[in-house]
Parts: C-alpha cells; structure tokens; sequence
C-alpha cells in the first residue's frame, strides 16, 4: 500500500529520523510497517520569520493495507500502468533531422533515440567541452566567436545560467525532463525539491552525458553544423544544407534553434515559413549582496546551512507596463553573452554551490508590438538588436559593459565610484548612464517599480546595488506559427520547438516541448525502415 503525506512541517534542526516519525504520528502506524520511505517534495516556508520550517511531502509504502486518518494531506496513491507506445505507420525514408541542442532538441534526440529512429542531432556551435573554453576567452579578452558562444553551442543558452528547472507548465513530462537529467547525471535532489537547479557546472557535464545518452541509443551529434539552408519544396521539408555546402536528406525536420537565433529566423522567413510577432521583456541585471537577500527573505535564520543562498521572485503591474524580476541567479554572477559582433546582452548564472558574493537578476519590463516600430514578423529582433547595440556604445565599443549604482540611476546622475556592491559581469564594465540604452519607457518603469521592490525585499532599492546593460534575451521575438500536428504551417514536416519558436519559457518547459515533438512523429512514423 503506497501512500503519500503532504504538509510535513519540519524544524531547521530536522533529522530523518524526526522526518519519519511526523509520518507515523500523521498515518498513525508504526515505522516497522514501513517497506519504503521516498521524500518527493521540499520546500522552505519562510512567511513567519523567525519561525521557517522545511516543508515534506512523502511517499511511503507499508506492508498491509490500512484504513487512513481523514485528512486533505493523506491519500492512497494507485499505480497508473504505463501506455504502450503506438508507433506510426507512414514509412520514413530517412532519419529525422534535430536542429539545435538546447533542451528543446537534446530530449527530442533522446526521446527518438530511445525509440528506434536514430535521429541527427546538428548543432551549429562546439561541443560543451570546447564551447566553455571558447566563451572563457571571450569573457577574458573580448574576442567573439558568432558560431560559439552563451547562446550557441551543446547545450544552449541555458547552459550558462543557473540551471533553473521550475516551471509554470503542468504537463507529465515535467517529470521526465527531472528523471532524465538525473540519469545523466544531476543531483537527485532535482527530483524532490520545490525550486529545483543543477548549476553551470554540474549541468556542463548533464549534457555530456545526455549526448553520449543519444549516441548510444543509436543518434548521431555533430557539431559546427549550421543550417544554412532549409529545403522545401511543394511545401514539405526534403532536408537541410549544412555550412553552404553538404546537403542532408530528411522528410522530418525539428527546428529547435533557440531564441537568439536570427540568422535562421531570417533564412527561414525567405523560405516562406509563417512568422509573428510576439512579446518579450527588456531591461537590466541588478545586484545585491547575497547576504542582504538572505537576511530579508530568512532573517536570523538565514546563515543556518539548510537554507543557503535565497532567492526571490517579484512583478509589479501598471497601467500600460509589467515589471518583474526574472532568472534569479542566488550566488551568482553577471555573464556576457552577446552572440552578434559589436552588441552587449547580459544574462545571469550560478554554479550549483550558489557561494558567490552577490545575487543577480533580470529585471525587465514588459514590451510588445506596439513598441517595435513595424509590423514586420521579426520586427522584434531588430528592436532587441538596436538596444543592445546601444549598450555596446555606452559602454566604449570594446565589450564592457554599461553599468550604474541604483542611487544614481533613480536620480538621474553619472556614476563616479563604487559603492559596497562590485559588479560580478564576467568581462569589462564602464560607467555609463542606463537611460541612454533603453528606451524611455522602460527605464520610466524600472525607476517607479523600485519603491514597491523594497517594501518587499527590504534594502532591495539600496543605493550601491548595481544595474548591468542589457537584458533582453528573456524571450523569442517570434512565434513560428504551428498547426495542431505540431508541424509549421503550410510546411509538412518542418516541427518547430521550444524557446526558439515560442513554445516554452525556460529549460523545463523547452524539454517538454522536444518531447511533444518527438511524441507526434513517434504516433505518426514508423522506425522499421532504419533498422
């Protein structure tokens, strides 16, 4: 008999031991019963300081069946038979093509993989090895790669940040996203906690096992492969042409390229795939000693070792503009991640330990098409490259970065010294003023949202805390419209996916995306012809 148990309120000082017996005392039977004890959910509840409690849901299963206490935080939990797959049964005449190896495209291979359709899996950027050394170069002497860097390569852009796995979607595959990144290699406790993360520096080697996953399943993964070209004729995909001059045979085509690539946005367009325009958000990274953020959310609490560095997640909605943070990197820092020359974009990361100094976020302000300037499908893409553009003038045309101290950003004056917050960002940063790389409308924004932030976060609108230029990579630009076989419309076999394409907001959700790709060619395809 399976039951779980929510609610489980638990002390800092908790041990398992401690764990176990709330459970007896809630089911009302002894632990000897106990065949099998699984925590499947943690979470920290820190609304009554100084009185936080780690919070539990269990899975235990005992030896004999018993009647349960009446309780909303008890019940049995049935075993739900797993469906058997149904495979298509129009014939493939070669294997699928996945382009891209952001989330969107790593599940889509491993899902195929596993199921006997071999895919090729095309990335235009390094592998993860090579790829974190070519984007430490840029980082030390500002030499860009516009094949590899923060936002292409294996593993995609979220290879660079803190390796968040929340997410707003309800969807089943959630969990398959967590069970797979843990057999590659992730901690187990991604499969329990209520704020889950990997880190930069566990998920780099997450992806070289999910690779290696791939390839022996039967995929195939090269790298420095860049579409250059999509074929399409009487409106079905036929294949793909790589670096201007191999062409690559496919009747299935899943395009999971990921948000900053404009180039084959464009190449797609001139092919006549349907775009349109979609809202994104733009702004700055702010920093606050992590300490600070610790001592608001946790207060006294906050150096005991079973909370680590806090985070936080604030919006704030005016008449005609939403302001929020976003990608909350705890212990972190500031990256570079342009991927076109002569333009600043930041993004923020964090290593699983989340040790460092100071705590990092976007916060960003709603923008939509009514602000692009022309109805054009990737208009957007040319509003994000003018700002970014005018970031990187802002701070001296040599790839640093803009940067400002709040106090002076609010009250409209130039920044002359540091005050107790060092800018973390991962290049060069030059003060400059805020205002002159985003638009008016923005900054307004930002500047009426701070008052509010503060009463929230206390000593979140401190003077020294700093404003790093520019954030607006939060999301795709565009939307590749898609039909309800998930394919593009008008194009047989061309699957857009992910972030890229405007189906996801994050790692979790673009994972998912892949998998629902990989699903609909699965029901619809039969693998027996690449055996």
């Amino acid at each position: 008999m399976k039951i779980i148990v929510h609610n489980l309120k638990m002390s800092l000082d908790y041990t398992m031991d401690d764990l176990k017996k709330a459970v007896c005392k809630k089911i009302r039977i002894s632990e000897k019963y106990f065949n099998s004890f699984r925590i499947v959910k943690e979470s920290v509840d820190a609304r009554k300081k100084p009185n936080i409690h780690i919070v539990f849901s269990v899975v235990v299963e005992i030896e004999k069946e018993i009647k349960l206490p009446s309780s909303n935080d008890i019940r049995v939990l049935k075993d739900i038979p797993s469906k058997p797959i149904i495979y298509g049964d129009k014939k493939l005449n070669e294997r699928p093509i996945v382009v891209g190896s952001g989330p969107a495209g790593l599940f889509a291979s491993l899902i195929l993989a596993q199921n006997g359709y071999k895919p090729l899996l095309l990335e235009r950027g390094e592998s993860v090895e090579k790829r974190t050394q070519i984007v430490n170069s840029f980082w030390t002497d500002g030499k860009l790669d516009k094949e590899s860097n923060v936002q292409f390569g294996e593993g995609g852009a979220g290879t660079f940040s803190d390796g968040k796995l929340t997410t707003r979607i309800n969807d089943r595959r959630s969990g398959i996203v967590l069970d797979e990144f843990y057999k590659s290699g992730a901690p187990e406790k991604i499969l329990f906690k209520a704020k889950p993360h990997i880190g930069s520096d566990i998920l780099k080697e997450v992806v070289l096992n999910m690779r290696k996953r791939i390839i022996e399943f039967g995929g195939e993964v090269r790298f420095n492969s860049k579409i250059t070209e999509f074929l399409i004729k009487d409106n079905r995909v036929s294949g793909v042409k790589v670096n201007h001059c191999e062409k690559i045979s496919s009747q299935l085509v899943v395009l999971a390229v990921g948000h900053s690539a404009r180039d084959t946005f464009k190449s797609l367009f001139n092919s006549g795939v349907k775009f349109i325009q979609k809202p994104f958000s733009i702004g700055v990274r702010i920093e606050h000693p992590q300490q600070l953020i610790n001592m608001a959310r946790y207060g006294e609490a906050s150096k005991h070792p079973r909370l680590g560095a806090a985070d936080y997640q604030m919006f704030k909605k005016f008449s005609d503009r939403t302001v929020y943070s976003f990608c909350m990197c705890p212990g972190g820092v500031v990256v570079a991640s342009a991927s076109e020359p002569e333009t600043i974009v930041t993004n923020g990361m964090s290593e699983f330990s989340r040790d460092k100094q100071n705590a990092n976020s976007a916060l960003v302000v709603s923008v939509g098409p009514d602000d692009f300037e022309s109805s054009h499908p990737l208009a957007g893409i040319e509003f994000q490259r003018k700002w970014e553009r005018l970031a990187f003038k802002c701070g001296g045309g040599n790839y640093s970065a803009p940067i400002q101290k709040l106090g002076d950003f609010l009250n409209d004056r130039e920044t002359r010294k540091l005050g107790g917050v060092k800018p973390s960002y991962t290049g060069e940063t030059v003060f400059s003023d805020i205002n002159l790389c985003l638009p008016s409308y923005v900054t307004a924004s930002l500047k009426k949202s701070i008052d509010f932030f503060d009463s929230k976060i206390k000593g979140f609108g401190i003077e020294d805390a700093i404003l790093t230029g520019v954030e607006t990579r939060t999301s795709s630009p565009v939307r590749i419209v898609r039909d309800d076989k998930l394919e593009a419309v008008g194009i047989n076999g061309l699957y857009p996916a992910g972030e890229g394409a405007g189906y996801a907001g994050g790692i979790v959700s673009a994972a998912v995306d892949g998998i629902k790709i990989a699903e609909e060619i699965i029901k619809t395809y039969s693998n027996k012809s690449l055996d």
